[in-house]
């Protein structure tokens, strides 16, 4: 039976240990509310499918940048792989060399051999694959974010133009239209996570994301669930399901 690989790399609020960090625990944990992607681990939960979850949080580790600072554009700003800075500017943590090359090779290097791994079983058996990865995002842009228009979204579809089948991003798209919600493609954040052993390099490969306003489950600025949470995480199932329809 095929599976969906549910990537949901945001979740957490957990700190494996804090060499480096500053001492204003107040603001980081500020910035953890801020930055987290609450509770996709609950929107996206699903008993049939594979779920991929980072334990750790992206604060200390975000495995959906790119691991060289060289290739990644939000290394720019202090928020590559390892964060460096606040989404102010600000410092949040002093990095040595040493000291990142223990968290890559620690924790983004293992997470990313655990999604290696899976993809490669599921091409195996199914010949094809299909990854969902998973968040939410701010009804308000963060300082940092490349795109500061505030007229945000319900839901945002993002896309790799090799690994998103054309179809699938209509299909996707419609979904939410026809729910009566507004839905865009890559915006405001692009992009869907590949793993690099077969980005650009398998078709049979495939990726999407889906992103949902927090403000449709949460009770922003806070991390407290609305009242709407459960009708949230309803539609988010339903489009799962959709997704699973059509494998």
């Amino acid at each position: 039976m095929k599976k969906l690989i549910l990537h949901i790399p945001h979740s957490s609020t957990n700190f494996p240990f804090v060499d480096g960090f500053i001492s204003n625990e107040i603001k980081i944990k500020q910035e953890v509310v801020k930055l987290t992607d609450w509770y996709t681990d609950e929107l996206f939960y699903s008993e049939h499918d594979t779920m991929i979850v980072t334990p750790f949080s992206r604060l200390f580790c975000d495995v959906e940048r790119f691991k060289r600072d060289e290739d990644e554009i939000m290394s720019k700003v202090g928020m590559g792989a390892t964060y460096e800075l606040f989404d102010d500017g600000s410092l949040l943590r002093k990095l040595t060399p040493k000291l990142r090359e223990s968290i890559i090779e620690g924790y983004y290097d293992k997470h990313h051999s655990l999604l290696n791994l899976e993809v490669k079983r599921q091409l195996e058996k199914n010949d094809k694959v299909l990854i969902l990865d998973c968040h939410s995002f701010s009804s308000i842009p963060f300082i940092r974010d490349l795109n500061q228009n505030s007229n945000r979204p319900d839901f945002n579809i993002g896309t790799d133009p090799y690994h998103t089948p054309k179809e699938l991003i209509i299909i996707s798209k419609q979904y939410f239209v026809n729910l009566g919600y507004s839905c865009e493609i890559d915006w405001p954040y692009s992009g869907s996570i590949v793993p690099l052993r077969y980005y650009k390099k398998n078709k049979n490969v495939n990726s999407i994301m889906l992103e949902v306003n927090r403000s449709l489950y949460l009770n922003e600025p806070t991390k407290n669930k609305s009242t709407n949470f459960e009708k949230t995480n309803g539609i988010v199932k339903g489009y799962i399901e959709l997704l699973n329809s059509l494998k």
